[in-house]
């Protein structure tokens, strides 16, 4: 496998597309001495066909406003790699959506699923449409529009969607009922559901507890253990939520929690009605995290900061791509941070995970860590395909199960000489096996 010449023909047909580029380079340049070492992905050109999504839509979507006036956005369907199971993915509603930012999750999505060892095959979608500040008939109205077309091409085992950043279990509630008006059916075809009408328990707080599942194995792997440890969290949303919920569980300390606006820094911990008063926040749909430390005395706000530049034992970006970079990795280190896990997709800038892997500091990328939320929407498809439900505690034994499993891949691929885990060689080797292996078997379709 030439990287350079595959990763420059990347670059040449996808031109403008950074965030995509970072994506493929970052899992080509792990599995690079893995295909050297078994041609046959050469031969059936593997590494070429996996870089391509099967199929891109975009469409328009109409709506109209509160002040009847009309509204245009676009929206994508990225369906990129079907080999292991039906597309699935998140759909994501933010200003910044374009075909860069949905091709990327999807390439990352096709292995995080693969991770999981369930039958998801990896897929993405979104529109720019902004839910901030929109009434919830607005809302209503948009997804609506949406779903006209998009239930086109989804079904329960052609392509699944889910929630995603600005997309929750109102929004999914919304284009679930048009997709039921316009198929006739009720199907498993939208994960994230409520519970009245197919859901999953533990469904919103799955991605954070499956991250913090996965550092609790990093930790026992390199001899300490997550009572007593301090974490830094950024974001305030579903993800940071779970998150805080499960670390304190456990025993540890959430300190830091973050929005567009700043952090708050809580020396006293984050934990009891102040992680209830987090999803009040969110609640409110304004996008700012100031106000918990005017409720909360032991709070400080910290306007227009990082919370990477607090000193805690645990940083776990919990928001959106590339919120750490290298900067925030090396006052990360200076500050002796012990280990770095993204929950949030591609958290970390490629110079971040540089620098925190030539210090030594165990690092899991966010493919592997995150991968609790679609574990969990692929036991909610199971159970909507079944006709059941299962009680909390079975969906967490199957959550803390597939996280384990994860880790234990994430170490048999990854694990160096010298004894270092490099997690982001061991995801990415681990996530494409089952998938490449699957595509030789298949043929050339």
């Amino acid at each position: 496998m030439d990287v350079k010449k595959i990763l420059a023909d990347v670059e040449a047909k996808n031109p403008g597309q950074p965030l995509f580029l970072q994506a493929v380079t970052e899992v080509l340049e792990t599995i690079e001495d893995y295909v050297a070492a078994n041609p046959k992905y050469d031969n059936y050109k593997i590494i070429e066909r996996i870089v391509e999504p099967d199929r891109i839509f975009q469409f328009k979507v109409e709506w109209v406003d509160d002040k009847g006036e009309i509204q245009v956005n676009r929206a994508y369907r990225v369906q990129f790699n079907n080999a292991i199971g039906p597309y699935k993915g998140g759909m994501r509603f933010h200003p910044a959506v374009n075909a860069d930012t949905l091709k990327f999750l999807g390439f990352e999505q096709t292995f995080k699923n693969s991770l999981t060892t369930l039958p998801m095959g990896g897929g993405k979608g979104g529109s720019d449409f902004n839910p901030q500040g929109k009434s919830a008939n607005e809302v209503m109205r948009f997804c609506q529009a949406l779903m006209t077309e998009l239930y086109k091409y989804i079904g329960p085992d052609t392509d699944v969607p889910a929630g995603d950043i600005g997309v929750g279990g109102r929004e999914i509630g919304f284009m679930y009922g048009m997709y039921k008006k316009l198929a006739r059916e009720n199907t498993g075809v939208l994960t994230g559901k409520g519970r009245n009408w197919g859901g999953s328990i533990l469904r919103p707080e799955a991605t954070g507890f499956g991250g913090v599942y996965f550092v609790d194995h990093m930790l026992k792997k390199i001899g300490k253990d997550i009572k007593g440890k301090t974490i830094a969290l950024s974001g305030f949303g579903n993800v940071a939520w779970g998150a805080a919920l499960k670390a304190t569980e456990l025993g540890a300390k959430v300190v830091c929690i973050s929005g567009p606006d700043g952090y708050i820094y809580d020396e006293a911990g984050i934990s009891g009605e102040k992680i209830d008063y987090m999803n009040e926040l969110l609640q409110t749909r304004n996008n700012v995290v100031a106000p918990f430390a005017d409720k909360y005395p032991t709070a400080k706000f910290f306007a227009g900061k990082k919370p990477w530049e607090a000193k805690v034992d645990i940083a776990m970006p919990c928001a959106i791509q590339n919120e750490l970079n290298a900067e925030d990795a090396k006052q990360l280190i200076a500050n002796s941070v012990q280990l770095v896990c993204e929950v949030s997709n591609m958290g970390c800038t490629a110079d971040a995970i540089h620098e925190l892997q030539k210090a030594g500091i165990s690092f899991a990328p966010g493919k592997a860590a995150n991968a609790g939320g679609v574990a969990v929407s692929g036991l909610e498809m199971t159970q909507n395909a079944a006709h059941l439900g299962w009680t909390p505690e079975e969906v967490d034994a199957k959550l803390k199960q597939i996280m384990t499993d994860i880790h234990e891949n994430c170490v048999k691929y990854g694990t160096a000489s010298n004894g270092y885990i490099n997690y982001v060689k061991g995801a990415n080797v681990a996530g494409f096996i089952k998938v490449a292996d699957a595509m030789i078997e298949l043929g050339v379709i």
